[in-house]
């Protein structure tokens, strides 16, 4: 049996201990949280911002941040509209489009960070902007709407008629970030990335490809993430993502991955994103107001972030 102590300096366990306190508080709050609908809705939610989660996951490992992920969404999200309404092209052929310019978009962040040695916080800053009005540029900042059916279905259709298409999704990307962190070579190299990088660079690995990958895979999650709010509603809007960043990010030091790098677990991440997926759609149940959960969200990253580095001490 672990002492209470040992809990509690396990941040993966901190947050499935609060999970299972907000779903207790929630179900005997309101008679609405616990039926099947509301909690469908919660995991089709919860599905976009895990999503960008794990892509996020992977750069603070680095030791990075990117906050260009909300607006690589959008954009992404616009382009495969665009290419399957404007340009006629079937939706396989727009998705795939649309997820290899996310890889490019993350790329270019990746390689202004690794090779032009300019701080990730500066970069994908200003890509926030770029991708943003890129995407405003491309729409006319107007929605294109008129997807085919086979289309939406992946944001509004379901798996035997009971799983949400998007949490089946989340869960393909959850379990192959798994496997890059905790079972190839590639993973090892980014926990080590972010724990000591002069120690990786003179023990002979390609520092600057890494982070140059990291960041991509950031861009690939963002146009998945895209993918999916875009199909749910059946229109590529040039203002989607507005803030998802700070979600993201939220609920990786929610899950415990340390902001400085080096340590981390992407099942603590997955548990950030569901635990802040349970808290807003109880929020919302009970009629608090969206201006003071954004001030629970950012009081919820400062103590996290907080936890984080008193615990890095001891």
């Amino acid at each position: 049996m672990r002492s209470s102590r040992e809990i509690l300096k396990n941040p993966e366990m901190l947050t499935l201990l609060g999970f299972i306190v907000i779903c207790l508080f929630f179900s005997i709050a309101t008679s609405e949280f616990l039926t099947f609908t509301n909690i469908s809705n919660i995991l089709r939610q919860v599905s976009i911002n895990g999503i960008l989660a794990v892509g996020m996951t992977f750069v603070i490992l680095t030791g990075g941040i990117d906050l260009s992920v909300g607006s690589v969404m959008a954009f992404t999200g616009t382009i495969m509209a665009g290419l399957m309404i404007n340009n006629g092209l079937p939706p396989y052929i727009g998705i795939l489009l649309g997820i290899l310019l996310g890889a490019a978009v993350g790329y270019i962040n990746g390689m202004f960070v690794a090779y032009a040695k300019i701080p990730a916080i500066i970069v994908t800053l200003a890509m926030m902007e770029i991708a943003r009005g890129l995407a405003l540029l491309y729409t006319g900042g107007y929605p294109l709407s008129g997807m085919p059916s086979s289309f939406t279905f992946i944001g509004r259709g379901y798996l035997f008629g009971v799983i949400p298409m998007p949490v089946i999704i989340m869960a393909l990307v959850f379990f192959l970030a798994y496997i890059i962190l905790n079972h190839l070579p590639l993973g090892r190299y980014i926990y080590a990335l972010g724990g000591n990088e002069e120690a990786v660079r003179l023990s002979g690995i390609k520092v600057k490809r890494i982070k140059a990958l990291v960041f991509m895979v950031s861009g690939v999650t963002a146009s998945i993430s895209g993918l999916i709010i875009t199909s749910r509603l059946a229109s590529g809007q040039p203002n989607a993502g507005v803030g998802f960043e700070l979600d993201a990010i939220a609920a990786v030091v929610l899950g415990g991955t340390a902001i400085s790098g080096g340590r981390g677990h992407i099942f603590g991440t997955f548990l950030g994103a569901l635990l802040l997926g349970v808290l807003s759609n109880g929020l919302n149940l009970v009629g608090v107001s969206p201006y003071v959960q954004r001030v629970l969200k950012g009081a919820i990253i400062i103590g996290a972030i907080y936890y984080s580095s008193t615990r890095k001490k001891d």
